[in-house]
């Protein structure tokens, strides 16, 4: 099987400094998202990344707005994957959001959630194998091949687009394990890692770098995007209670050996995935400590964000994706951004 990669166009990631970026779960109204991504290109964010969940707004329909609203923000998917979706209709999604936006189009796409495509009747086969095809087969359709590709899980015959993108579209792979880590250094042009605390990247980026050299690249090659759980507001006690509810999530799904990274108690942690579990979300926020805070979330006043984003940059992170809650005022939160943080890192 041939494994096919792209250069990736100067001005994404490591070839141009440290970028901000900023996701939204597209759960409430397309036109409100447009807003603020729209405040976001205002304010200086290089990228915007909305999730594709199936029980949420259309990922495509939803980017396809954006790009209409907007100019320069690059728009992504953060992120897809081959299960629930066909990779020729990612391809030609991903296309045609290209050319809505006028060639600022980033394609994330990675292994997705167990626990989704078990309640979709979907089965979760050999993600990694799944990725590197899926990754292999997009790559091959957006340039414009007739594809025959007889793959352990993809299977075409004779597939090809009648349309081209207006530029190269850079490949971001979601990634967390080892293995997935390696793959997304060696077969992408961007690798998303969820996590928000420098020892998560310190043992991530090593196994990116990995697979980087394997690929024969170098890290310089590669953009790494830390998508963290963010919060910021001048009062850090509002961040804080903004940021509660999805640090919850986070520890509630967090294998046991990250929580030991952290010294979090497992009695702790399993407190809140049966809080969560019962629909007790009031226990669950509650029961989040300052020590779950600063391990799964970048939380605070600008300050606070800072030191933290410093952190991340010394472990090798070239672009921070502003997730989930944002703040307790997601407009607010992106002025802040703009106003106090994106400055600091910006070259003279």
């Amino acid at each position: 099987m041939r494994v096919t990669t792209c250069l990736r166009p100067v001005g994404v990631g490591g070839l141009a400094g440290l970028s901000f970026g900023v996701e939204f779960v597209p759960q409430e109204p397309i036109l409100s998202i447009a807003d603020y991504v729209k405040l976001a290109e205002e304010r200086g964010f290089k990228y915007t990344w909305i999730t594709d969940h199936y029980n949420n707004r259309d990922v495509w329909s939803t980017l396809s707005i954006l790009a209409l609203k907007t100019e320069k923000i690059k728009l992504g998917s953060g992120v897809t994957n081959p299960y629930t979706r066909n990779v020729a209709q990612i391809a030609s999604a991903i296309i045609t959001i290209d050319e809505l936006s006028n060639g600022r189009a980033v394609l994330g796409i990675g292994p997705g959630d167990r626990a989704t495509f078990e309640t979709l009747g979907i089965q979760w086969v050999k993600p990694v194998k799944t990725i590197v095809e899926a990754v292999t087969v997009i790559r091959r359709l957006i340039a414009g091949e007739r594809l025959k590709f007889e793959g352990e899980v993809i299977r075409l015959s004779g597939a090809k687009l009648a349309v081209k993108p207006k530029a190269a579209i850079p490949i971001y792979v979601g990634a967390q394990g080892p293995v997935m880590l390696r793959t997304a250094g060696q077969i992408g042009d961007g690798v998303l890692i969820n996590a928000s605390h420098p020892k998560d990247f310190q043992a991530a980026i090593s196994y990116v770098k990995e697979g980087v050299e394997k690929s024969g690249r170098r890290m310089e090659d590669i953009d790494v995007a830390a998508y963290t759980s963010f919060s910021i507001d001048q009062d850090p006690n509002k961040a804080e209670k903004a940021a509660r509810i999805v640090v919850a999530f986070i520890v509630a799904g967090a294998p046991d050996q990250i929580l030991e990274r952290h010294g979090i108690g497992l009695e702790g942690a399993k407190t809140i995935k049966e809080a969560i579990g019962k629909g007790d979300f009031k226990t669950a926020t509650k029961s989040v400590t300052s020590e779950m805070l600063n391990a799964f979330s970048i939380c605070g006043t600008p300050e606070n964000c800072i030191s933290r984003i410093e952190e991340l940059l010394k472990t090798g992170v070239t672009q921070i994706v502003v997730g989930s809650p944002i703040g307790s005022d997601k407009k607010n939160s992106i002025n802040l951004i703009g106003e106090k943080i994106i400055p600091s890192f910006q070259k003279p």
